[in-house]
């Protein structure tokens, strides 16, 4: 699940920073490939994938897989981790679900599959620097970085416009791509957008310890448990199931290093770029949203160039998760009616 930026509490001794990774990455690269464990999931997952009990979950985690994108900033490709459709269609537009902050794609375990049976062809993909791809080179993943590296995947793999899904900081990652590759998106989805915040411009002034300290509780259980509750309208009955799942990737060895390089380098700051997306846009947002006030809803839909606004009752900050059903349809008639009136256009012309 995406957590907001919070603020960092103050720095408390770690272990040294080195020994931890390199042991780390030593134990990754002994088990890491491209096979599957005896229980069906990728062998690059963490074994903690093992307890977890959400059917939904472990269905999409058993899908996922690296594919290799080269880069101008890697010297060699980054097996960067996603799920792939199960077939490729040439009839309608691809579906490309991103995650929120400090997410992975397992953010989408229910609604993915509401989407691939309504018979779209849809894709999660990590963004650079969260989820599960092999960053043991650690390469940058400043906003830049997570620019390019999609890119690459949309040029690589997709190689037509698609639709770009961006849930929470999602969203920032989503403007910031189709204002600077206009020709990769054909249409934008925003859920419970963080778009309007500056970045967290103050670590990049401070120490690194003490950032690598902030990241460190980051990952913790007990932060992870209020992000979750605030997250969702009411407690859901799965709660510590969810919070397993949404901490998984933070498990990777490179996970730390790759959050505070993005933070350090200040993160995203789009507010300037949202009049620039000339894009059909459907703005998504949870009514009782706890983290990112459903008030700014309203202005992103005002400061859109072409934009819809609907909101999910009694849902908070991940609609996609907590009301999938409902996510999936508002996505279905977002498209349908584009579909549709791009019909009509064609007919007008015609007579």
């Amino acid at each position: 699940m995406p957590l907001p930026l919070l603020a960092l509490p103050p720095p408390l001794a770690t272990p040294s920073r080195a020994r931890l990774r390199v042991a780390a990455s030593t134990a990754a690269s002994a088990s890491d490939g491209a096979g599957a464990t005896a229980s069906g999931f990728p062998s690059f997952l963490p074994r903690a994938v093992e307890r977890i009990r959400d059917g939904a979950a472990i269905r999409l985690a058993k899908r996922i897989e690296r594919v290799p994108v080269q880069t101008g900033f890697s010297g060699n490709p980054i097996l960067s981790s996603c799920v792939r459709p199960l077939k490729q269609q040439q009839d309608a537009d691809p579906i490309v679900l991103l995650h929120g902050f400090d997410s992975s794609c397992l953010e989408w375990r229910y609604t993915y599959p509401l989407l691939e049976e309504a018979g779209l062809e849809a894709w999660a993909v990590d963004i650079l620097g969260w989820g599960f791809s092999d960053l043991a080179t650690r390469p940058p993943c400043d906003v830049a970085s997570k620019r390019e590296h999609l890119y690459q995947f949309w040029k690589s793999y997709i190689k037509r416009p698609m639709v770009l899904v961006g849930p929470s900081l999602g969203a920032a990652v989503a403007i910031d791509f189709s204002t600077n590759y206009p020709e990769a998106v054909s249409k934008l989805i925003f859920i419970g957008a963080s778009v309007y915040s500056e970045g967290p411009k103050d670590m990049a002034r401070m120490p690194k310890f003490v950032s690598y300290a902030g990241v460190f509780i980051l990952k913790s259980l007990p932060l992870r448990f209020l992000a979750t509750r605030l997250a969702f309208n009411k407690t859901p009955t799965e709660f510590f199931g969810w919070v397993q799942i949404g901490r998984l990737h933070c498990l990777l060895p490179w996970w730390e290093d790759a959050t505070v390089d993005f933070m350090i380098r200040g993160g995203y700051n789009v507010i300037k770029q949202i009049k620039q997306v000339k894009h059909k846009c459907l703005v998504m947002w949870g009514e009782d949203d706890g983290i990112i006030s459903s008030k700014l809803s309203y202005r992103l839909h005002q400061e859109l160039p072409d934009a819809i606004l609907r909101q999910v009752r009694q849902c908070g900050h991940i609609p996609h998760v907590e009301k999938p059903r409902e996510a999936a349809k508002l996505v279905l008639e977002f498209l349908e009616r584009d579909k549709a009136e791009q019909a009509d256009l064609a007919s007008s012309v015609l007579t």
